[in-house]
This record gives structure tokens, sequence and C-alpha cells, in this order.
């Protein structure tokens, strides 16, 4: 696992900065409920995209357990960022209006991303709305490339699975009385990874996928990369995937 604490003053910079941060947000925006309201977001970070989800009447609310995120998050949302678990929120069981995930559900074991979804379920005001990233290891991969066919054996035999793919997030979902509500896009600008960058990320331990084999394996692949020409050549930018879902049943009056 990532040493988030270790990243936290230069995850933003690594990870596409205000950019991605503004189309992440720009994006949550046309699934999120409008007017007053109290929208958490679950596993935070540095709040670089929670911040940008501040509107007049709503309250803006930023959960992490990693001290290093939360401090930077503290100085974007004062008064909003709060230390605790994903899977055990140190919230009131529907409380809040929409639960925001983006890039969480990845990184998670099976068991762990399903306890996170049930309590952001069971955090969730009847009528409100759940938004979470999905297939996020597929985004960057839209596109036939030589980065693409290097990595393609590796990840097709652990990307499926994935915690995130949204059919089985559609079907934890379900179990946990949440159906879909809509989806939206946005791009990673700037997240395209040259041959170099994508070795970099392996060797950081920043890549699931990789995370989840055999080291022989991965040290195939960071072979293969290493052979590509162009290294500092970017892919396309992944373009990332929101889905939203809602409780089963009726808002209360």
């Amino acid at each position: 696992m990532i040493d988030y604490d270790g990243e936290a003053r230069a995850y933003d910079a690594t990870r596409g900065g205000e950019p991605r941060a503004r189309a992440a947000a720009e994006a949550l925006e046309r699934l999120l409920p409008q007017g007053p309201g109290t929208v958490l977001d679950i596993a935070c970070g540095t709040g670089i995209v929670t911040r940008r989800l501040q509107r007049p009447g709503r309250v803006v609310l930023g959960v992490d357990r990693s001290p290093g995120m939360l401090a930077a998050a503290a100085r974007r949302i004062p008064g909003g960022a709060v230390c605790g678990d994903a899977t055990r929120l140190p919230f009131a069981s529907g409380s809040v209006d929409a639960v925001v995930m983006v890039w969480l559900l990845h990184l998670l074991p099976e068991d762990a991303a399903d306890a996170v979804l049930a309590e952001a379920a069971r955090v969730l005001r009847p009528g409100g709305r759940l938004v979470t990233t999905v297939d996020k290891e597929q985004a960057y991969f839209t596109e036939d490339s030589e980065v693409a066919r290097a990595t393609a054996e590796l990840r097709d035999s652990y990307t499926p699975h994935a915690p995130d793919r949204h059919a089985r997030i559609r079907s934890w979902a379900a179990g946990h009385g949440l159906r879909p509500a809509g989806e939206a896009l946005f791009p990673g600008t700037g997240q395209g990874r040259g041959p170099r960058q994508w070795r970099e990320a392996i060797d950081a331990g920043r890549i699931p996928w990789c995370r989840r084999a055999e080291p022989a394996q991965v040290a195939e692949v960071v072979r293969r990369l290493a052979e590509l020409p162009d290294q500092d050549t970017p892919i396309a930018d992944p373009l990332y995937r929101l889905v939203a879902l809602e409780p089963s049943g009726p808002p209360a009056p």
C-alpha cells in the first residue's frame, strides 16, 4: 500500500494537480444533488477536489485516515477535515445528503471495498446520492499503444479482480439498497504516462495490478517498458468514469 503520509507533500503534483482536480469536481457536480445539504468526501486526500465542491448553503466535509493528507486538506476545507477510516465512518446514520469517493475503491481488497460501500450507504440520507469512480485501472488504456501492448498480459490477468469494476460495484451497491442514478466522464489532464513514467510508478508501488502480481511478472513488464522507444512520450490521457447511486426506496417526506 502507498505511504500516503510520505507522499502527501508531492501528491498533487504527481497526480495531475489542479487541472485534473478541476475536471473531477466539474464531473462530480453534474451528479451531485443541488441546493443546501451536506457532502462527504471519503478518502479526501489533500482536499484538492473536495474544496471545489463548496457552494453557498452546502456543507462539505472530507474524511481520510492519513494525517499527512489531512494536514493539506485542513488548509483547503477549514473545519471540514475529519480523521477517520472509510470502513468505520465517524458520522451518524442518515446524516449526509451526498457521499463522494474519487480514486478509492480500486486500492482496496474486495471485502474492504464492499465494507466502504456499506458505510457510505449507512451515512446517506434517504433520497441522497453516492458518487464514485469505477474502472480506474482500465481508464489509461482506452487506445492501443506500445505501453498498452507491453502491459497487456499482466493487466489482463489481474484487472478482472479489481474491486472497482463497474459491474461489481453495481452488484454490491444493490446489496446495500442502492441503484444506478447516472454517469459522467472526465479527462485525467496531463496523466498520460510515457514508458519511463510507467516504470517509475510501478517501482513506487502505485499500480494496483502490479501489486497483485508475482515479482517476476512485474520485472518482465518493467523490462519491456524499458526497451520501448520514446521513453518520455506520453500515451493518451486517461478518461475516468463516475457512477452515481441512490437509495432504492423513496426519499423521506
